[in-house]
């Protein structure tokens, strides 16, 4: 979904909250910040709502939320599974623009899950795909394919955005390799701006990633670093 104007100020790994009067408010990751630019999947009502919205339909946004990525070193290893793609291709736009190494690893159930694989070819980065059903790529999940990346080059980062335990699984492998990472947890958002704390995460997916108590997603984060 594109907009009829930018986002000032963005950076990858932030997000917004949109609102739609009498139907709801969501986050979403921040797919490019000129022109605005967001990713949608109908899997709901507030999202299917977005999908019936005609050109020059008028949508509310705060924004932009929450600490985003931050590039470090000159060889980046990006790692997205499902959507989580999507603020990743913002990151590597930059990188790319630096003439930086990146290698860009991304998962889906199926290959019509994908998303923009193309779009990271066309920058230059080198990619790596996995789906599920072995129906692109390799079969399995993407940790499978982070492990042939990591291999394959030396990095200075790994960034990481997608569902909890393939987060979790990153973390503990960035943690045994001594590889330093960041990394875009996922949880409910209400407010957006750390007043409802609906938004910390599970004691058990804090712990294993080493996340402090009182870490909230949607202020604190969404990226947590993890030193190597």
């Amino acid at each position: 979904m594109i907009f009829d104007q930018p986002l000032n100020g963005a950076a990858p790994g932030q997000f917004v909250m949109l609102w739609l009067p009498g139907i709801g408010e969501k986050p979403y990751s921040i797919l490019n910040c000129d022109p605005f630019s967001i990713t949608v999947s109908s899997v709901g009502p507030f999202s299917s709502a977005l999908f019936d919205l005609n050109i020059g339909s008028r949508v509310w946004a705060r924004g932009p939320l929450g600490k985003g990525f931050k590039l470090e070193g000159r060889r980046h290893l990006l790692v997205g599974g499902g959507y989580g793609a999507a603020p990743l291709l913002f990151l590597a736009q930059q990188a790319c623009s630096r003439n930086d190494e990146v290698i860009v690893c991304l998962g889906a159930r199926t290959a019509a899950d994908l998303l923009m694989v193309d779009a990271f070819k066309t920058l230059g980065c080198e990619v790596f795909v996995s789906t599920d059903d072995g129906s692109s790529g390799e079969e399995g999940f993407v940790t499978r394919v982070v492990h042939q990346a990591l291999q394959s080059s030396k990095i200075d980062m790994l960034y990481a955005c997608g569902p909890v335990p393939m987060l979790s699984t990153l973390s503990e492998i960035c943690r045994t390799k001594k590889i330093p990472a960041q990394l875009s947890w996922e949880a409910n958002m209400r407010c957006g701006i750390g007043l409802c704390g609906s938004c910390e995460l599970d004691e058990g997916t804090r712990k294993s990633a080493g996340i402090p108590v009182g870490w909230l997603t949607c202020k604190d984060g969404p990226v947590y670093f993890q030193p190597g």
